[in-house]
């Protein structure tokens, strides 16, 4: 009986797992699901289903690998700028609206980008998030909205924009500041290494401010 019934919860884990569109989580539920329907199936001695299930699990063991790696190698992705009025960041931005607003209430996507200065985060081709930053002039970048793409949330690509020298740093900006959730759930820029200062979170990605930088 337990047998079976971990049968069945190994091909549920996989049938569940196909109906995720983040990479990652179906990646990782696939596995455990193809784990558990191996050992069901040695169990049974069914040695056809043993290998395929095998090899199921070492593929997605081999793609969650290269998917950790690209979080951490630069060369996967690339920051784009593009201006405010922007019709595919408009677009972009309503088609998420709904999303965005249960985490930012105040969020309208049709005042929100004017006179913000917008990023998108690339892996290759495809547009993986969305920055949104209010420039103070003096070389901090305050945050107003961070958006992942749902495919490539658990893949944290804030690691890529908000590291230490990268390219937020190479735009002129010495410190990031992010006042609210900007859209992001708890914790997340805490996880990227922004500090908390009174009712904002905080990040140098700059040794030296970038308005000192300019007079050497």
């Amino acid at each position: 009986m337990v047998l079976e019934t971990l049968g069945w919860i190994g091909s549920a884990l996989v049938v569940a797992s196909l109906m995720l569109a983040n990479v990652w989580r179906f990646r990782v539920l696939n596995l455990i699901g193809s784990l558990i329907a191996t050992g069901y199936n040695v169990a049974l001695g069914i040695w056809p289903f043993v290998a395929m299930n095998a090899a199921i699990a070492v593929v997605n063991i081999y793609w969650l690998v290269r998917l950790r790696r690209a979080q951490h190698e630069q060369p996967a992705y690339s920051l784009l700028e593009v201006g405010p009025e922007n019709p595919y960041v408009t677009h972009l931005l309503q088609v998420r609206a709904a999303e965005l607003r249960r985490a930012q209430p105040s969020f309208d996507p049709n005042a929100f980008v004017a006179g913000r200065s917008i990023f998108l985060t690339m892996a290759g081709e495809e547009t993986i998030g969305l920055v949104a930053v209010r420039d103070d002039g003096r070389g901090v970048a305050y945050v107003e909205l961070d958006v992942a793409m749902p495919r490539f949330r658990d893949l944290n690509p804030g690691a890529f924009v908000y590291s230490r020298g990268g390219p937020v740093a190479v735009r002129g900006f010495y410190r990031v500041v992010v006042s609210g959730a900007a859209g992001r759930p708890p914790g997340y820029f805490e996880k990227l290494g922004f500090e908390r200062k009174g009712v904002d979170w905080v990040l140098d990605v700059t040794a030296t401010p970038a308005v000192e930088l300019s007079r050497t």
